[in-house]
């Protein structure tokens, strides 16, 4: 009987995040095998540029013990000020296209560990994804911590339907290692993958405008082949998406100049494409 009940009521959670995103068009999944690639620095531009291009965007940020999105978007000053009723919490708008939820913005000091075991992060996770009002959004990303534990397995299961999987990485070979795993996680779950972004791919020298291969070339593409999955594109270090992030300074992606933000802007394109093409 127990084991009824509670098929029961994964079904029935089921139908109620069914419902509460229903109106969300594209859900993406953005992931990396392990930590320190910017994976949540390419989340918020993606989303960012989304919003650029005249559409509408949200994330959910996924990590439970290391939540930056709210930091890299310039309102983890903002924490404690959610709004919620009896039905539904309500995420942050950033303006009327971007809108977030997170961890950090629930708690009341930023230096509050989350000292939580996986019962706890799955329900959390499940909350944000049955209780936050989305309302009508064309994205909506999920900023995954790295690896695949409790996070990436809970958000796997328990979404209705997946669109897509970005996988984040840099090009040295420890972290396509973990990339590999990533991969065969998203493939063992159905899940499919929309392709591969390589993030500090070389550092554009200012003063000759040269590209410097700090971390090599060429290894990231030759996985995405080894593995049949697209290539999305490079993205270079650029000290000045670093700055931003630590000021929480929205990148403006209406100045098409710096490498960096072409790069972002042509794999958002292309994600768009694809998303497009299989709709």
């Amino acid at each position: 009987m127990s084991d009824y009940s509670g098929l029961k009521e994964k079904i029935q959670q089921r139908e109620r995040i069914e419902e509460n995103l229903k109106d969300v068009k594209y859900k993406i999944v953005v992931m990396s095998g392990k930590g320190g690639v910017g994976k949540s620095t390419v989340t918020t531009g993606l989303a960012t540029a989304i919003v650029s291009s005249g559409l509408s965007a949200g994330i959910i940020d996924s990590d439970m013990h290391g939540p930056s999105i709210p930091k890299l978007l310039g309102v983890d000053n903002l924490r404690g000020t959610i709004q919620g009723d009896d039905k539904y919490i309500y995420p942050l708008e950033i303006n009327k296209n971007l809108k977030i939820i997170s961890l950090d913005l629930l708690v009341d000091n930023k230096d509050t560990p989350i000292i939580w075991r996986g019962p706890l992060k799955m329900k959390m996770i499940s909350d944000f994804l049955e209780k936050v009002k989305w309302g009508t959004l064309d994205f909506l990303l999920f900023d995954l911590p790295p690896g695949t534990g409790d996070e990436p397995l809970s958000i796997a299961q328990t979404l209705p339907s997946v669109d897509g999987v970005i996988i984040v990485t840099t090009p040295q070979e420890v972290a396509l290692h973990s990339v590999r795993k990533s991969i065969r996680f998203a493939q063992e779950l159905k899940m499919p993958i929309l392709g591969i972004v390589e993030n500090m791919s070389g550092f554009i020298c200012p003063h000759c405008n040269k590209s410097v291969e700090i971390f090599g070339r060429g290894k990231t593409k030759k996985t995405a082949e080894e593995f049949g999955i697209r290539f999305l594109g490079e993205i270079p270090l650029d000290p000045k998406i670093s700055e931003n992030g630590d000021k929480g300074i929205i990148t403006d992606f209406s100045d098409k100049d710096p490498v960096s933000v072409k790069s972002i802007l042509s794999i958002t394109n292309s994600i768009i494409e694809i998303l497009k093409k299989h709709s």
